[in-house]
C-alpha cells in the first residue's frame, strides 16, 4: 500500500479505515459477501469504478489479507476474487452500516440498486419478530442470479445457488421469478403479488400465501427523528 495515505493513529478504528476505508473498497467487500466473483462481475456490481481504480482496490484489499484471487477448477478454470475468513467478519458490520444508513432521511430511495445490494439489503432489514411463528424457504430468481433464503426461528439465512422448483422435497416452498424493480415495489408497498403476476412482470411458483409473509419481513426503518440530528 505504498503511496497511500495513512492516518497514523493507534485506534483500531483508524487502522480499519486503513485497510478499507479507501473509496470502493468497502463496496467491494459488499460485492463478495455472497460469495466469489470475476473481475468482469465485480466491476458490473460497481459500475461508478473504473477497471484501473477496481484493480488497484483489489491489490489492496489482498496485500492486507481481506480478499484473495482463485483460479477456479476445470471446466470454468477462471479466476475468482473473494473474501479471506478474516474479510468475510466484515458482514456484520456491512449489514449494520447497511441499516444505519437507511435511517438517513438522505437516503435515495429511487437510485439504481444492483442485485447483490438488494440481497444483502434483506439481510439488513429483516425483522425477527415479524418472522415469529414462520418459517420457510424461498427461492429468489433475479435475471441470471440465483438465490435461497431460509427463515427460521426469527432469523434469515442466504445462499447464491439455483432457487429451485417448488413441489419437491427439500425445494423452496415458494419461488419468485422477476427484476429488482418489480422486487422492490412489492417489498416496499402492498402492491398485490397477482398484479404482478398478472403483468407478467413477476413469475411465482409455489404457494403465493408464504410469497406474501415473506415480503412483509423487511419493513424500511423509521427515519432518524429530527431531534436526534441535532
Amino acid at each position: 500500500m505504498v503511496g497511500r495515505r495513512k492516518y497514523d493513529d493507534g485506534c483500531a478504528v483508524a487502522h480499519a479505515l486503513d485497510l478499507v476505508g479507501e473509496r470502493w473498497a468497502l463496496l467491494v467487500v459488499r460485492e463478495l459477501l455472497l460469495g466469489p466473483k470475476r473481475f468482469t462481475d465485480l466491476l458490473s456490481g460497481l459500475p461508478g469504478a473504473s477497471p484501473d481504480v477496481l484493480t488497484q482496490r483489489l491489490r489492496e484489499l489482498a496485500e492486507v489479507g481481506v480478499v484473495r484471487r482463485r483460479r477456479l477448477a476445470p471446466p470454468a478454470a477462471s479466476w475468482v476474487y473473494e473474501l479471506t475468513s478474516w474479510g468475510a467478519e466484515l458482514e456484520p458490520i456491512v449489514l449494520r452500516l447497511a441499516r444505519w444508513g437507511s435511517r438517513s432521511p438522505g437516503m435515495r430511495y429511487d437510485a439504481p440498486l444492483g442485485v447483490d445490494s438488494l440481497v444483502l439489503s434483506l439481510m439488513a432489514l429483516f425483522d425477527g419478530t415479524a418472522a415469529a411463528g414462520f418459517g420457510a424457504t424461498v427461492g429468489l430468481r433475479l435475471g441470471a442470479d440465483e438465490f435461497r433464503l431460509v427463515v427460521a426461528d426469527g432469523r434469515l439465512a442466504v445462499s447464491r445457488g439455483e432457487a429451485g422448483s417448488p413441489g419437491t422435497p427439500g425445494q423452496p416452498e415458494a419461488v419468485l421469478d422477476t427484476d429488482v424493480a418489480t422486487l422492490l415495489t412489492l417489498l416496499r408497498t402492498d402492491h398485490p403479488l397477482a398484479d404482478a403476476v398478472e403483468a407478467g412482470t413477476l413469475r411465482l411458483t409455489g404457494d403465493p400465501a408464504v410469497a406474501d409473509r415473506f415480503r412483509r419481513l423487511f419493513p424500511a426503518p423509521e427515519p432518524v427523528p429530527v431531534e436526534q440530528r441535532t
